[in-house]
């Protein structure tokens, strides 16, 4: 039984999703697809458009057979960390490929890199140096890759896929990667052609736009739902943030970093406008996005520190190949693989029920209520 993994957020799941999987499909015909995902908040420090079960829903269609969900803990946290339970998750699984996308879609630079980030203290030191002259951590990173191999890789895609390898390496995992051409801007804000990035596609969403020519059919069936955007999660952030006389003890806000949040948050009057008061040369849009999202659900620096590892691999949705899949492996995994809320009792699954409560909390009372129960409640769809 051969597996591959994607790791994924569709937020939404659009056109290039789409020719990711119809060309992993073709490069590994005889393999399962095994998809680990974001749920409700993604690693952008973003809301999902729509939810994670609509989302396992899109993806079963589609021909994924087993869906399971990258923990709140890990889905929200920088590239390092987002991809080490990545991998941690496919690896336990016995998943044997891992397919990405890559702007340069040179797997032998990509790994070459990867290596000159394990254990490399000239590397190491390059990027503390960076660090310390005010540049963000993905530039720095870049650049101290530069400076040792001559090599200029600094496309996001790349980037977080020299992760994921370097993952593979640090983890010892059998997992051997493979890259799939990315053409579209990761990062661009207006729809382009049939081949528009998830970044587009939510603005456009956010202003009433039709994105029927860049998501596949049955993604729109989703989109006629309430829509989930950051930016309505303002006023709870607000009052998050103007009540909380310890911000410096959330996840990801740094030390001084909290006194300009507090200064500029009574007056701002959107997201946007407090990231833009407070944003300085060291945070990338991203960072703070993460930032906030942390603050609005009160994810804390002491939660984070005490989740080093996997406490369960729940699974979200399956097809009869994924039901094989986890047959395959049940007696062999030493973590848990759950399919309901109440298989067991983890820390790191009632933070997942907090987040739920959290994007749950700008629906209407009965869509609020289904949404909140819908964590405890639900099994993993079956297709």
């Amino acid at each position: 039984m051969k597996k591959v993994g994607i790791i994924c957020e569709y937020n939404p799941f659009h056109n290039g999703h789409l020719h990711h999987l119809e060309e992993t499909k073709k490069m590994f015909p005889d393999a399962y697809i095994v998809l680990v995902m974001s749920g409700n908040f993604t690693q952008r420090g973003d809301v999902s458009v729509i939810n994670k079960w609509d989302k396992t829903e899109i993806a079963l269609y589609y021909g994924v057979d087993l869906v399971v969900e990258l923990p709140f803990v890990f889905a929200t946290q920088g590239a390092d960390i987002f991809a080490r339970a990545s991998i941690e998750i496919l690896d336990k699984l016995n998943v044997d490929y891992l397919v990405f996308g890559s702007e340069s879609n040179d797997i032998n630079k990509l790994t070459t890199l990867a290596e000159v980030q394990t254990n490399n203290k000239k590397y190491d030191n390059l990027v503390k140096a960076y660090l310390s002259e005010g540049v963000n951590y993905p530039t720095a990173l870049s650049k101290a890759l530069t400076d040792i191999t001559g090599i200029k890789m600094d496309k996001p895609n790349d980037i977080l896929g020299i992760t994921y390898i370097r993952e593979i390496i640090k983890q010892k995992s059998k997992i051997k990667p493979f890259t799939i051409k990315r053409n579209n801007d990761y990062n661009a804000k207006e729809l382009e052609d049939f081949y528009s990035s998830a970044t587009s596609i939510r603005y456009a969403l956010k202003n009433d736009e039709d994105v029927s020519s860049v998501v596949p059919e049955y993604t729109t069936r989703f989109l006629n739902k309430k829509l989930m955007f950051i930016d309505n999660y303002f006023n709870l952030l607000k009052y998050n943030i103007m009540i909380n006389n310890n911000l410096d003890l959330i996840q990801t806000v740094d030390e001084g970093i909290h006194n300009r949040i507090k200064k500029y948050i009574v007056t701002s009057k959107s997201l946007d406008e407090l990231i833009l008061k407070v944003k300085t040369k060291r945070y990338t849009y991203n960072k703070l996005n993460r930032m906030f999202t942390h603050i609005l659900c009160n994810f804390t620096k002491e939660e984070a520190e005490s989740f080093d590892k996997l406490e369960y691999i729940r699974v979200l949705g399956f097809n009869s190949n994924g039901r094989l899949i986890i047959k395959d492996i049940k007696d062999d995994i030493d973590i848990p693989i759950i399919t309901n809320f109440s298989d067991i009792k983890s820390r790191m699954l009632d933070i997942e029920f907090r987040s739920t409560c959290c994007y749950a909390s700008i629906l209407d009372e009965s869509d609020k209520i289904k949404m909140i129960e819908s964590e405890y409640k639900n099994y993993p769809i079956q297709r």
